[in-house]
């Protein structure tokens, strides 16, 4: 894909989810680093850029429950989705020591993935920041002899920082998966990726009573459609109430997927596809 193509992520340059953007799009895709999810979201609806890729959920943190509830309040489809691999490494200025080091700095995410690493250092105190890549800008500009990041090996090349320490998460297998969101409409890009499947996503409401939820999931249990993720989340002014977040594998137009999206929609209160698209996972 063209470097015309603006892709916007929360972040700044070197973060996981600039990998995510480039490893769907490709390597030559224009960069949107955004501070928050807020931001990333509105500078895809006022056009200031074309897609943006957000993270969703993590293999071992669990679901980014902010990006479900903008993804929810606005215009924008789901078009792809990738799995990244997420490795944590020690970072800092170039001829600074782990021998010199009092603090690490990281996403709170970050700091809570790497508890074996800092068991082992109790000298090194953790201190949250915005973001990884961030850290590691925020310890080469601040030229501390005794402060380090926790971030990938890209914002230390990017920054001109060392690694001083590579791998340094609890558990190798963790992964973050992005979804790639584009305006409703949008001609889709393409994704560099391979595809092996195609999954849809979308979120109903049923009513408050005996047997509801039962009865919705059961629109895709008799067409035989494999549910690959489902997630709840409270209703915005009513206590108690919960939507229901869905991946299914299949397209939209299958004619099984489209059966049971008409059965679902009988019985729900609220139905609405947030995007039928490819994956290799």
């Amino acid at each position: 894909m063209s470097e015309d193509l603006r892709v916007a992520y929360q972040g700044e340059r070197g973060a996981f989810s600039e990998a995510a953007a480039r490893r769907l799009l490709g390597s030559e895709v224009t960069a949107v680093p955004c501070h928050s999810f807020e931001i990333m979201f509105a500078s895809v609806t006022r056009g200031d850029a074309h897609c943006c890729v957000a993270p969703i959920e993590n293999s071992l943190a669990g679901s980014i429950h902010r990006n479900y509830d903008l993804l929810l309040d606005s215009n924008l489809t789901i078009a792809g989705e990738t799995n990244l691999r997420v490795v944590h490494n020690l970072i800092a200025p170039r001829g600074v020591e782990l021998a010199d080091l009092r603090r690490v700095v990281s996403h709170p995410v970050a700091l809570a993935q790497c508890t074996r690493f800092l068991a082992a250092h109790p000298e090194l105190e953790p201190m949250p920041v915005h973001d990884t890549a961030g850290a590691v800008r925020l310890v080469v500009e601040e030229g501390r002899g005794d402060t380090a990041a926790i971030a990938s090996d890209s914002a230390a090349e990017i920054y001109g920082a060392q690694v001083l320490e590579r791998s340094i998460e609890d558990n190798a297998q963790n992964f973050t998966r992005f979804l790639l969101l584009l305006p409703a409409g949008a001609q889709p890009p393409q994704i560099h990726e391979q595809t092996r499947r195609w999954k849809t996503s979308l979120v109903f409401r049923t009513e408050n009573k005996p047997g509801a939820l039962f009865r919705a999931l059961g629109a895709f249990a008799i067409f035989d459609i494999d549910l690959s993720k489902i997630e709840s989340r409270p209703v915005e002014g009513r206590p108690w109430e919960y939507s229901f977040y869905l991946d299914i594998v299949g397209r939209r137009e299958d004619p099984p997927v489209a059966r049971a999206l008409a059965n679902l929609g009988e019985i729900a209160e609220m139905v609405r596809v947030l995007g039928s698209y490819p994956t290799r996972w």
